[in-house]
C-alpha cells in the first residue's frame, strides 16, 4: 500500500498510509524509552486520534528490539522532582494508549521488556519476532521498581490475576514462544515479516465499521480503564518516595554500571 507521508522526529518515525500509519520507535539500538520518546508519542498518539484519515495505528521497533524499557541511566541521573515527572509522563503516555479508540497493534521486532511490555500490552493485538532469544515481561522488581497497580491490572487483563501476581514477583521475563502460550502476545512470526503480519491484522481491523469498533473496545476495557486511572496521582507519590528509597537508589545505582561498562 502506497505511503502518503513520513514524519521524522528525534526518537520516533510516523509513516502514514492509505488508511492506517505506522509508529516506529527509534533511538539507538536497544530502542530505551526516554523522556522525550514519550513527550513524542504522547503527541504523535493524541493527534493520531483525531486525525479522521487515520483509521488505525501500528506501533513498531527495531531490529533485535521493539524497545528496551525505560531509560534507566537516564531516569538515575534525575532529582527527585524531575524523576516524579518523568513516571508522571510514562503513566500519562500508557494510560492514553490503553483508551486510544481505534485499533492499535504491536509488532514487536525483539526483546520487549518492562516499559516495552506495557507499551505492548496497551494494544489490541500483539505480533512477536519468533525465537527464544527474544524476552518480553515485566521485570522492573529486579532493577528496583515496583511495579505500579495500573501495571499490575493491565497485565492481569491479558494473562489473568493469578500469572500476573507470580510474574511480577519474580520480575520473570519468558522467551516468546511462552509469551504466545500464556495470552501475552497473539502471533510469532520470522523476525523479517513481523511488521508484514501486523498489517495484515490491520487491513482486517479496517474492514469493520470503525463506529462499532469503537464501541466494542471501549465497552471491552471500560473496567480496565476505570481501575488504571483511579488515584493514580496518589500511586505517583507512593512510586516516588520509593524510588528515592536508599534500597531502590542502590539497585539502580547497579544496574546502571552494568549497563554503562557494557556500553
Amino acid at each position: 500500500m502506497m505511503i502518503i507521508n513520513q514524519i521524522i522526529m528525534k526518537t520516533i518515525r510516523v509513516e502514514y498510509k492509505d488508511e492506517y500509519a505506522i509508529v516506529t520507535l527509534d533511538r539507538g539500538r536497544a530502542n530505551p524509552i526516554n523522556l522525550t520518546m514519550m513527550e513524542e508519542l504522547q503527541s504523535t498518539i493524541e493527534a493520531l486520534k483525531t486525525n479522521e484519515e487515520v483509521l488505525g495505528v501500528i506501533l513498531n521497533g527495531k531490529e533485535g528490539f521493539f524497545t528496551g524499557g525505560l531509560d534507566v541511566i537516564e531516569m538515575y541521573q534525575l532529582d527527585k522532582e524531575n524523576l516524579r515527572h518523568f513516571w508522571y509522563s510514562f503513566i500519562h503516555l500508557f494510560n492514553t494508549l490503553v483508551q486510544f479508540p481505534k485499533p492499535l497493534i504491536a509488532s514487536i521486532t525483539g526483546h520487549s521488556p518492562a516499559g516495552g511490555c506495557v507499551l505492548a500490552c496497551c494494544c489490541d493485538y500483539r505480533v512477536m519476532a519468533d525465537g527464544d532469544r527474544y524476552k518480553i515481561g515485566l521485570n522492573e522488581i529486579a532493577v528496583g521498581i515496583a511495579p505500579r497497580d495500573s501495571i499490575f491490572y493491565l497485565y492481569e487483563f491479558w494473562v489473568g490475576k493469578r500469572l500476573a501476581y507470580q510474574y511480577l514477583l519474580e520480575g520473570k521475563l519468558m522467551p516468546a514462544k511462552e509469551a504466545l502460550e500464556i495470552g501475552l502476545v497473539d502471533e510469532l512470526v520470522p523476525d523479517a515479516i513481523v511488521l508484514e503480519r501486523a498489517e495484515a491484522k490491520m487491513q482486517q481491523y479496517l474492514r469493520l465499521i470503525p463506529s462499532a469498533f469503537k464501541q466494542t473496545k471501549m465497552a471491552l476495557r471500560k473496567e480496565l480503564i476505570e481501575k488504571m486511572t483511579a488515584d493514580w496521582e496518589e500511586d505517583l507519590d507512593r512510586l516516588q518516595a520509593q524510588l528515592w528509597s536508599a534500597e531502590s537508589r542502590f539497585v539502580m545505582g547497579q544496574v546502571v554500571q552494568h549497563l554503562t561498562q557494557r556500553g
